[in-house]
């Protein structure tokens, strides 16, 4: 006789390691660390079936950026090399020195324009540096300070053969100096010829008021003199 079978006796009753619940649910992912049914933050372009559950969520290892930084570096260095080399071009051929008979003028900017200007009259000192490649290749820079200024006012920035421009510079301030003095010279001589025709027309005008008054004077010889309060035309007439 067969004894009556238990559950624990029937195989199909029974659930193996590993297998699905009476939820339907897998042990083995529900035991797994990794495993979570909820959606990361982020993720809310996944969508799922109803029986769909996460069991693991990754992205590329942050290692595997290397390469393209190995490769992208230098790329980056001549980019950045190649804006520094725009932008000097750039300001060099919007820069512009310009030296008058008057004045000394400088112009920059790219996208605006600044024109500075400091005439020879307030010119003080001038001098002229060069650098290690300035020293190579023949430019520098002039400096122009003026009277009362703080510092340098003007520079003319790496000029070639800068000594030949401050020797131009003060060529010019010599001659303003020069043509200034005989300006001053021209004026002192016509104060002094003013003058002199001033004391002239002067002294005329008294040497006449004298005249006028002298008792012998020409005006005086014209009319007789009357004697002893008598009329000389009263005589006449009596005559």
């Amino acid at each position: 006789m067969r004894s009556p079978s238990t559950p624990s006796d029937d195989p199909a009753a029974s659930e193996s390691p590993g297998g699905p619940d009476s939820d339907g649910r897998d042990d083995a992912a529900t035991d797994d660390p990794a495993f979570d049914e909820s959606l990361p933050e982020g993720f809310d372009w996944l969508s799922l079936d109803p029986d769909e559950r996460v069991v693991w969520t990754g992205k590329p290892h942050s290692m595997s950026l290397l390469p393209a930084l190995l490769a992208g570096i230098p790329l980056l260095v001549v980019l950045i090399g190649a804006l520094v080399i725009a932008s000097e071009y750039l300001r060099r051929e919007n820069t512009e020195y310009v030296v008058t008979t008057d004045a000394l003028y400088k112009k920059r900017g790219v996208f605006s324009r600044d024109v500075k200007r400091v005439g020879f009259e307030k010119v003080q000192d001038t001098s002229y540096t060069q650098g290690f490649f300035g020293t190579q290749f023949g430019y520098g820079t002039v400096e122009i300070s003026t009277a009362g200024g703080s510092g340098v006012e003007l520079s003319f920035d790496n000029v070639a053969d800068p000594r030949r421009v401050q020797e131009l510079v003060n060529d010019r301030l010599r001659a303003g100096e020069t043509r200034e003095s005989d300006s001053a010279d021209v004026l002192d001589d016509i104060l002094t010829e003013l003058r002199a025709i001033r004391a002239a027309v002067e002294d005329g005008e008294d040497e006449g008021e004298a005249t006028d008054r002298a008792p012998g004077s020409e005006a005086g010889r014209d009319r007789p003199a009357a004697t002893d309060g008598a009329d000389p035309d009263a005589d006449d007439s009596g005559r």
